[in-house]
């Protein structure tokens, strides 16, 4: 019985049964049968064999048993090592040959099922070839990934992955890139183009300049992410190794009451064998190594065990508005100039303050200064206060460029009140020059496709929905509105965004905050559970305890589905261990099973636990049965 799943990185892994696991059962098992056709005669050979027999072929349970003497662990190898050796000093030769066929048997099943789930997580990170075609002398050569270098020319022929991170030198392409990005349509790669690596060229080949390689790439990130998750360990599997040693001195306990009111052996010997723990010692890990497969082929990378049991329990969900719940590529709508000032001259200032920003409200403005064939100067100085605005240094005099807020924390004349009832959904931004406001630009963004649906699910599995901005509160209030959330915050700086989290917290509840910004990052890691998109910024990627591939909200969604059922199956399996425990402990006490019986039923329940914990375990995708039908080995045509 193994006591929970090992998962470190690097170990060997088995692809099915060793042979000396199956000669240990095959040859205890006969002994057995030799046992039981003779067992009626007094021939004390087979005694002698049957002891052997047991004696061997239970070897590595009672050499578990020994182990977790010595670490002071009360496991089920040791609550099975004494019933065998009772079964052996009371002459239940055969009773003891059997009870070791069952347990070794059920421990290969259990074994094949854990390696299942193993395999599971090494499959989901085995999409980067083993090799690559590099541009040698004018020619395609096929080299093993690990010699490729940067600045090669790699070729990448239709229907293989790319093997690296880089940028498109020759070629034109459609490359599906839902691995990293979670975008569901191929996208369009020509030259200049970047590539990730693990994703697929679909139509033409491809040349593609090397500059990020092995755990340097993207995809890279994400192995190492799932990898991590994969060896940490979540709260609720210490708690199962936990219960399962209460269940072991339980069944003694139980046992040795047995013993004391009936001085019938079998009957003791039955409630040993009949408690077990093993549903829930292997099966918790399974189930939790299960859904950190499932959600990250879904697209969501959960960073260790712990951060899934705390999404199971998260009853309010924070959202950010601009880049997870809005498309993140607001336009200029509106160019609102002071009486005086023509609209290209709010738009030019503006640009020389937000042409180093990476803010999507500051490329929004650049994108309109690009159209109207602005190029901006570059200012002597800036600085940036997230949440709030720029300040600018420049020859003419200081360029502010910010929220309604900001400016009048600032004193720029002709400030607007920020209480305009502006169009629904835009942000009204304040352009100052040397003090004195020069006009507003208002910015309108897109509410994605894809996050009404996300709400809706998440409302469905009972969470509280809240939306967190630093936007003016009509725009809020209108976002909020056209998604259904339940609750808005608006005109929130990035400490309020964390004090709103924190608030939250103190009252009881346990948030998961989603965002996407550098201004996120601190209610990311306020929240119990921090979620970034994985469009968003490093910053918020590294702050965060889950990354989703892409900027798709439902599979946020689809991920807190998952965890909710990884506990609805844990919480199960752990009800029926003891459930099944109880009811064979008394059967036993009373002499309703004897000692055969017990073992059937104790190797088949814990089977049967285990078996529902990996229905968590993801399938095989398309995306690999596809990849796993290409021919890799080919050497690409030259570009």
């Amino acid at each position: 019985m193994a006591n929970e799943p090992e998962s470190q990185a690097g170990e060997v892994e088995h692809s099915g049964v060793e042979r000396q696991e199956l000669m240990r059962i095959g040859g205890t098992a006969l002994v057995a049968a030799a046992v039981w056709f003779r067992v009626w005669e007094p021939f004390p050979r087979l005694s002698v064999l049957g002891l052997l027999g047991t004696l061997i072929g239970g070897w590595p349970i009672f050499h578990e048993a020994w182990e977790n003497i010595r670490e002071r662990r009360m496991t089920m190898e040791l609550s099975m090592t004494i019933a065998l050796l009772a079964a052996l000093a009371i002459g239940e030769f055969f009773t003891a040959l059997m009870i070791t066929t069952f347990v070794l048997l059920a421990e290969v099943l259990e074994g094949l099922t854990v390696g299942r789930g193993r395999r599971a997580i090494r499959d989901l990170l085995d999409f980067l070839p083993a090799t690559a075609t590099v541009r040698r002398n004018g020619a395609g050569v096929r080299i093993p990934l690990r010699d490729v270098r940067t600045e090669d020319a790699v070729l990448v022929a239709p229907g293989e992955r790319i093997p690296v991170d880089g940028t498109v030198h020759g070629g034109d392409s459609y490359v599906d890139q839902a691995t990293i990005t979670g975008e569901s349509a191929p996208i369009r790669k020509t030259s200049g183009s970047l590539v990730y690596a693990g994703t697929i060229n679909q139509s033409g080949v491809l040349e593609v300049i090397a500059e990020r390689l092995g755990r340097d790439t993207s995809f890279g990130k994400i192995i190492e992410a799932v990898e991590r998750a994969e060896r940490s360990q979540a709260p609720v599997e210490k708690t199962a190794d936990r219960y399962a040693g209460y269940l072991v001195y339980f069944a003694l306990a139980c046992a040795a009451v047995t013993f004391a009111l009936t001085r019938d052996a079998r009957s003791t010997i039955s409630v040993i064998i009949v408690a077990g723990a093993c549903g829930i010692a292997a099966g918790t890990p399974l189930a939790v190594l299960g859904a950190i497969g499932r959600a990250a082929r879904s697209g969501a990378i959960i960073k260790g065990g712990r951060y899934l049991e705390t999404l199971w329990r998260v009853d309010v969900v924070a959202l950010d508005k601009t880049g997870t719940v809005t498309l993140g590529a607001p336009e200029v709508s509106e160019i609102r100039p002071r009486p005086g000032v023509s609209d290209r001259t709010v738009i030019e200032t503006a640009a020389i303050a937000e042409r180093r920003s990476e803010h999507p409200l500051a490329r929004a403005i650049i994108r309109r200064a690009d159209a109207l064939g602005i190029a901006p100067s570059e200012p002597s100085a800036f600085s940036y206060l997230p949440g709030r605005g720029i300040v600018a240094q420049t020859s003419a005099g200081e360029i502010l460029v910010g929220s309604c807020t900001f400016a009048r924390d600032n004193a720029i004349a002709g400030c607007p009140s920020g209480d305009d009832d502006v169009s629904t959904a835009a942000t009204e931004i304040v352009v100052a020059r040397g003090g004195t406001c020069v006009g507003t630009i208002l910015i309108g963004d897109t509410v994605r496709p894809e996050a009404r649906l996300a709400i809706q699910q998440l409302r469905r599995l009972g969470l509280q929905t809240l939306l967190l901005t630093g936007d003016v509160r009509a725009v809020g209030d209108a976002v909020g509105h056209d998604l259904q959330i339940d609750g808005v915050h608006a005109e929130l700086l990035p400490e309020q965004k964390v004090a709103v989290v924190r608030q939250l917290g103190a009252a009881g509840k346990t948030v998961a905050m989603v965002g996407d910004g550098v201004n996120d990052a601190p209610a990311l890691v306020e929240a119990a559970v921090g979620v970034a998109m994985g469009s968003g910024t490093d910053v918020a990627r590294e702050s965060a305890d889950i990354v989703l591939l892409g900027n798709d909200l439902s599979k946020f969604a689809e991920t807190v589905e998952i965890a909710k059922r990884a506990h609805g199956i844990i919480r199960f399996n752990f009800v029926g261990t003891l459930a099944v425990d109880a009811i064979g402990v008394a059967l036993a006490a009373i002499g309703l099973l004897n000692p055969l019986l017990a073992a059937f039923i104790h190797v088949a329940s814990e089977l049967t636990f285990i078996l529902n914990s990996a229905r968590l375990l993801p399938g095989r995708s398309p995306a690999t049965a596809f990849t796993q039908s290409v021919a890799v080995d080919r050497v690409a045509p030259a570009a």
